[in-house]
């Protein structure tokens, strides 16, 4: 795959790395890579690695110029690398990924030349550690549970869950956790009493029959840094389907009592539990996208 690259350019310049000869971490590669030159400027790259030389994909680098504007921001590709043409210059290079410690440097840019910063190695940050084993509540007044769903495929329709209640069971090792959350269906709010109406009958969640949604987690996968997935199941309108919530844990804070927050992430196919009801419009356009996603953001509290 070929390096992210900003910037505007009509020539080419081939390059290849010939420090470092050791064999290159498993899931990275030291081979060639083609990169644009503009005719005013160079070329910065770099790959960024964890501490156990792992490729960082999908850290954030973002490249200020001496007036502290960013010129450049990018991703790193699968195997952690980054390139960025430049103008020119002096720049701090911010490289971020969540759960590392933020690393910055200093590179100088010049004409129709490569600024190779090589191997920027990201160290844990240990505020983002998994927190102790124990038990935690979510906090209802401080979490919250939303939904989005498009609407004759031009505009986003908002709501959320009023009323849900969870326990967290932090194990050791971390992997071992668990997540259990009950939903009021009848609790559903997107700020239009007949849509909440229709939203809450049987051509949709069909509350007298299936007054809650329930969801349990069967397994949590680290990703590095503070990203994981929790695979589960949910129940909704009487079905059960797996789900998988891609997890950003945000730390933990003491603040009447010991509190840890996420946020998380899914997608839920309208299909998969018979929410059937559809409209259409003119060129056979539906009312409601059968794709909801799905937003959580959950701070919970340790029971002692």
């Amino acid at each position: 795959m070929l390096p992210v690259v900003a910037g505007q350019g009509r020539f080419w310049l081939v390059f290849w790395r010939k420090k470092d000869r050791r064999r290159p971490a498993r899931g990275t590669t030291d081979r060639h890579a083609l990169v644009p030159i503009p005719l005013t400027g160079g070329v910065l790259s770099g790959q960024v690695r964890d501490q156990q030389g792992g490729a960082l994909a999908g850290t954030e680098v973002s490249v200020m110029d001496p007036a502290d504007r960013r010129a450049v921001y990018v991703e790193t590709d699968p195997f952690g690398r980054f390139a960025a043409s430049l103008m020119p210059g002096r720049y701090r290079v911010r490289v971020e990924a969540g759960g590392y410690q933020q690393v910055t440097d200093v590179v100088e840019v010049s004409w129709g030349e490569h600024a190779d910063m090589g191997h920027i190695v990201l160290g844990e940050d240990p505020a983002l550690r998994p927190p102790r084993p124990g038990v935690f509540v979510i906090d209802g007044d401080h979490s919250s549970v939303r939904f989005v769903a498009r609407h004759i495929g031009m505009s986003k329709v908002y709501g959320r869950f009023n009323r849900f209640q969870g326990q967290i069971r932090i194990a050791e090792p971390f992997e071992e956790s668990s997540v259990d959350v009950v939903i009021d269906a009848a609790s559903v709010d997107t700020n239009v009493p007949a849509r909440d109406t229709h939203l809450r009958s049987a051509d949709f969640l069909d509350v007298e029959r299936f007054p809650e949604l329930r969801f349990s987690s069967v397994r949590f996968v680290a990703h590095g840094g503070n990203r994981w997935t929790v695979d589960g199941d949910l129940t909704l309108h009487g079905l059960t389907s797996d789900v998988s919530l891609d997890t950003t844990f945000l730390g933990a804070a003491e603040w009447n009592g010991d509190r840890v927050g996420a946020v998380a992430t899914t997608q839920l196919h309208r299909e998969h539990y018979t929410l059937n009801w559809q409209q259409t419009i003119a060129k056979g356009l539906p009312v409601v996208g059968s794709t909801i996603q799905i937003q959580l953001d959950v701070q919970a509290i340790r029971q002692s």
